[in-house]
């Protein structure tokens, strides 16, 4: 396949779901595709924290995209960082490995998703990580399970107790699913496997501004999950902002104008999107406004005003006060595909874009969730088996879906977690000497000693 080939060219930039159903839908069309991806995989963002938590391996929710696309022999992929895009002289430019790319379009799709947001606090990215990436997921994971190894050997008790202190800023559904996710596994997994501290001690606090939990569910979800979270073990502060972060803890100013500080080594930020660069790139270019989380003002059929060869979709539009969710972007992805064939073929009356909720789940525990779809609200073991299906259908690939079946049924029919691997690559080791300071590891700290030379090395 070329761009050469006189077949209308669309670019599709980003292969989060927006990009890949697109994808899917002009597959063996008449039209040449190129997707351009800063990554090579597919990721199944909302099972994040399963990887963080050692219930799935990254390969389970990141399948790589040549091998979903492979058989669509009209779409080539491209492994690049998008760094501009000309709507004048319609080209993306990307790069890779030092190597730069220019693509030409006719039709181009640009579903880049979003980002965490630290509400320009950025510095707080190093101390507590978000939950947008496999590295964000996989550096947690180190974080998680050192901070109980390093619990383990400390013989000061405050360092113990800071260790073993976990917060997760924000209570919506990824805040909640990872607060209740490390109580059980402090609870249950990890029960009998230490000689010198009781993991079921660790304390798990849930952070949030807002005056609720999951606000989005409505009053009776969001108390139903309030009280599951407590039930487990979790203790949920609301009105309660972060005002700083550093590696021994954050510092929170409560609703009536208190200040305390938490003591923590292990955070995890779960608060706040931002939209990708590329919307306010083509903001620039096209003078068309974006919203405070960098999300652009779209038109009802998804194109840029002014623009109707560039549509945007999911995280990053600004439409009806849709929620940036994952069906946002596949049906974004499919309306964008379908309106460029419609147009080829002749169709010029395309319907406007319409998103059709199909509700919103979130777990709190093993066999407890809450589910809200269209007027049904319900919890419980039914909504739990609810969210297992639907998450499970909405996976792409059999043997994804079959791997991580699996390892469900190994962690909730019994409370085992197989992928508990942390390397020195993935963060734990280093940020451990940052964190904790020398003497947590002696060794790795002694100047010029093998080890010291192992951790700059893998940190380089």
């Amino acid at each position: 396949m070329s761009a050469n080939s006189g077949k209308h060219h669309v670019v599709i930039i980003g292969s989060g779901f927006g990009g890949l159903f697109a994808a899917k839908e002009l597959g063996n069309e008449d039209v040449d595709v190129t997707l351009i991806s800063r990554t090579s995989h597919h990721l199944f963002q909302p099972l994040l924290y399963q990887v963080a938590t050692g219930i799935l391996s990254e390969g389970d929710i990141a399948p790589t995209t040549r091998d979903i696309l492979g058989r669509q022999r009209n779409v080539r992929v491209i492994l690049g960082d998008v760094q501009h895009i000309d709507v004048e002289a319609r080209t993306v430019s990307s790069t890779s490995l030092n190597q730069h790319t220019v693509t030409p379009y006719d039709s181009l799709i640009v579903a880049a998703g979003a980002g965490q947001s630290y509400f320009g606090n950025n510095h707080f990215a190093r101390f507590a990580p978000g939950m947008k990436s496999i590295d964000d997921a996989l550096e947690l994971r180190g974080r998680i399970f050192g901070s109980f190894e390093l619990a383990e050997t400390s013989t000061d008790p405050e360092q113990r107790r800071r260790l073993l202190t976990f917060v997760v800023v924000g209570a919506g559904p990824t805040g909640v699913e990872m607060a209740g996710q490390i109580a059980e596994l402090a609870q249950r997994t990890l029960a009998h496997e230490f000689r010198h501290i009781d993991p079921g001690e660790a304390r798990v606090i849930l952070l949030d501004g807002a005056p609720k939990v999951l606000p989005t569910f409505g009053d009776r979800l969001s108390d139903k999950a309030r009280r599951s979270l407590e039930k487990q073990g979790v203790e949920v502060q609301l009105e309660a902002m972060v005002t700083d972060v550093d590696q021994y803890g954050i510092q929170v100013k409560d609703g009536d104008g208190g200040r305390r500080t938490i003591e923590t080594m292990t955070k995890v930020w779960a608060a706040g999107v931002a939209g990708s660069p590329l919307g306010a790139m083509l903001a620039e270019q096209t003078d068309v406004e974006v919203d405070r989380a960098g999300r652009l003002h779209v038109e009802d059929d998804l194109t840029v005003p002014g623009h109707p060869e560039i549509f945007v979709v999911g995280d990053m539009i600004n439409l009806k006060g849709y929620p940036g969710v994952a069906q946002l972007a596949i049906q974004g992805g499919r309306y964008a595909a379908k309106s460029i064939l419609g147009r080829l073929e002749g169709t010029t009356d395309q319907a406007p874009f319409r998103y059709r909720d199909k509700g919103s789940m979130a777990t709190i525990s093993k066999y407890s969730a809450v589910a809200s779809i269209g007027r049904i609200n319900f919890t419980g073991f039914l909504a739990w088996l609810a969210w297992l299906a639907v998450h499970l259908m909405a996976m792409v690939g059999f043997k994804n879906r079959i791997s991580t079946l699996l390892n469900w049924i190994i962690t909730f029919v019994g409370d085992n977690r197989n992928e508990r691997v942390s390397t020195f690559q993935q963060v734990f080791a280093r940020t451990a000497m940052q964190d904790l300071g020398p003497s947590a590891y002696p060794n790795l700290a002694d100047p010029g000693s093998d080890g010291e030379d192992e951790l700059e090395r893998n940190a380089s």
